[in-house]
């Protein structure tokens, strides 16, 4: 707040932007507003698209790689659930058994034809080890017993059998049982053929036991390593696989140069989960690493993937949806500016004539026009403007006439009061003379007429409306031949409430004309308070009304049809409003709350009844 001196209001402080801001036309800021409102979301969307984008493409290259992961394993496990199948065939064969056990005992090759028997069951066993093969893989199959013998399905010039029992992990079968393996990784290939073509070979070794668990021989089932990683390149896209064994140790990979180092990358707390995904940095690079531990060997399947690699098409894909969503939003904005200029020219011409309307020229105008809302605010302006000419002008010839009502109302009020002291003077002059009762009819005469020509008073109380009856009904009784008694029963609550001016009198009328003919009779009005209700009752003794007449006179009063009493000429009474009028004019006055009751019978006279709530109305509202 800036401090003023004595007298003067503090003004508060603008800041230079606000102020700067208010300046600015509406245009302006309807353009701003409307930058402001798309441009802040659409930026807090495109960078929680993107954030969210980023999660997404992580979690659809990891998904891609689980997936690639889970096939190639399935592959491998096929793999290396052949070679164990071949070992299980081989071990469950009990013809084959009982040739290896007859031989271990030596109560095989005995007698004459000893040769010819070795001779035949190494066929009979090369055989069926070439039977078990044939549909598979190429495999080598070694069957070593206790006492030196063998069987291979390979020549011996490629390996001696016996060199097993050379071998460092040959010690380790002595703690294997039934179907138990050992698998053997990666070592280099001993057949002397295939180590041009294929440098490793994997093996799974089983031992063959008497009934007493005692050792009798060995199953081994090699493999050369490529036939597993050529499992690889079924699926390998920009993906390198590889299978570590449980020192992390490389023992089969797409990439041979490899095998035997160590894969130091792989998270080794992950052997408790089935298959598990991770973003390393490898020579400062991200890659995404995808492990799966395989329980038939208790070996680690990995795959290696740039992770930049893993995600080029999927953020492709996005990056593309990024810059159509960037370009859409300009389009947009810019067709958005285009259409609030459009839209809001006739604002800004409206604006102009408005200011030259204000320096004094009401002869300008807008000539907008439309449908919407603009167009008929600028025809409504252009009318206003037409209106206030023609405004101006009635003012003009309004108070040229309105000095003269005011000269010609001086000289009428003159005349009032002149008929009032001449009435007032006659009747002085007739109750000077000794005739009583017509000095009462004049002064009677000039209440009423005084009442009448008074249009100040819009309420009066009941007291003074029960008088202005009384006045009528004595000058009624001097033009009739037959008098008609009037009985006032007012309770003291009633007689100050408020109401309408000449509401009883059309009422009493209708009673003396219509209902008792202008003959001898009575006509009672009673009040009294009632819950905060006035009740007024007007009751004559005569000659009442036939049940479809009073159902078709409470109809007219409900419906407001056939407003006033036509049957009744003002030249038979003082007034022809009738009940319609009444009923319709106190209900302008009070609304709902108001309501006339109309009871009667032939012969015994009617009776109508008024319940006018007890709050006082104002005299311009009636």
């Amino acid at each position: 707040m800036r401090k003023l001196s004595s007298g003067q209001e503090a003004v508060p402080l603008q800041s230079p932007f606000r102020k700067w801001f208010s300046s600015r036309s509406f245009r302006y800021k309807l353009m701003m507003a409307s930058i402001i409102c798309i441009l802040i979301p659409a930026c807090i969307t495109l960078a929680v698209y993107n954030y969210l984008t980023q999660d997404a493409v992580k979690e659809q290259a990891v998904s891609n790689s689980q997936e690639s992961m889970m096939l190639v394993n399935n592959y491998v496990t096929n793999s290396f659930k052949y070679m164990l199948n071949v070992a299980n065939t081989i071990q469950m064969d009990p013809e084959l058994e009982s040739i290896f056990k007859a031989n271990v005992a030596g109560k095989r090759y005995t007698g004459p034809t000893a040769e010819y028997d070795e001779f035949a069951d190494k066929n009979k066993i090369i055989k069926q080890i070439d039977n078990i093969t044939i549909a598979g893989e190429k495999v080598n199959v070694t069957i070593l017993l206790s006492n030196g013998s063998y069987y291979a399905n390979y020549e011996i010039d490629e390996y001696n059998p016996l060199n097993l029992m050379n071998e460092p992990w040959f010690n380790q079968l002595k703690d294997l049982y039934g179907f138990q393996s050992y698998w053997v990784g990666t070592t280099p290939t001993v057949f002397k053929t295939q180590k041009l073509n294929n440098p490793y070979q994997m093996s799974v070794v089983r031992t063959l036991r008497w009934e007493g668990s005692t050792i009798y021989g060995f199953i081994m089932v090699t493999v050369m390593e490529n036939q597993i990683n050529q499992n690889f390149e079924r699926l390998a896209n920009n993906q390198e696989f590889m299978i570590l064994d449980s020192h992390q140790k490389v023992i089969s990979s797409n990439d041979v140069t490899k095998i035997g180092t160590k894969f130091t990358y792989a998270d080794v707390s992950s052997q408790a989960e089935p298959i598990s995904s991770e973003i390393v940095q490898v020579d400062h690079e991200d890659y995404l690493i995808t492990q799966k531990l395989m329980p038939l060997t208790g070996w680690k399947l990995v795959s290696l993937t740039p992770y930049k690699k893993a995600i080029f098409k999927i953020s492709g894909i996005f990056n593309k949806v990024f810059v159509f969503q960037i370009v859409s939003f300009i389009v947009f904005l810019l067709l958005l500016l285009y259409l609030l200029g459009t839209f809001t020219r006739p604002l800004v011409r409206l604006g102009k004539v408005a200011l030259t309307v204000q320096r004094g020229d009401l002869e300008t105008r807008s000539h907008i026009r439309g449908e919407d809302e603009i167009g008929r605010l600028g025809y409504l302006f252009d009318q206003m403007l037409d209106r206030i000419k023609e405004m101006i002008a009635e003012v003009s010839e309004t108070q040229a006439r309105k000095r003269q009502a005011e000269l010609d109302m001086l000289q009428a009020q003159i005349n009032p009061h002149f008929l009032f002291n001449v009435l007032n003077s006659i009747r002085m002059k007739v109750m000077f003379r000794g005739d009583k009762e017509s000095a009462e009819m004049i002064g009677s005469l000039s209440k009423l007429l005084r009442m009448t020509i008074n249009k100040d008073k819009g309420t009066i109380t009941l007291h003074e409306e029960v008088e202005i009856v009384m006045d009528y009904m004595q000058l009624m009784n001097m033009r009739q031949k037959e008098k008609v008694q009037l009985k006032i029963d007012v309770s003291t609550d009633a007689f100050l409430k408020k109401v309408p001016r000449f509401f009883l009198q059309p009422i009493i009328e209708n009673a003396l004309i219509h209902g008792l003919n202008q003959s001898a009779g009575t006509i009672t009005v009673e009040a009294w308070m009632e819950a905060q209700k006035l009740i007024v009752a007007v009751e004559d003794n005569g000659t009442g009304m036939a049940e479809e007449t009073i159902a078709r006179l409470r109809r007219r009063l409900t419906s407001g049809e056939d407003r006033g009493e036509r049957g009744v000429d003002s030249r038979k009474g003082f007034s022809s409003i009738g009940l319609s009028n009444v009923n319709e004019r106190m209900r302008m006055t009070y609304g709902d709350a108001f309501y006339m009751e109309i009871d009667s019978e032939p012969g015994r006279g009617t009776r109508v009844t008024m319940h006018i709530p007890a709050a006082e109305v104002d005299s311009e509202h009636v």
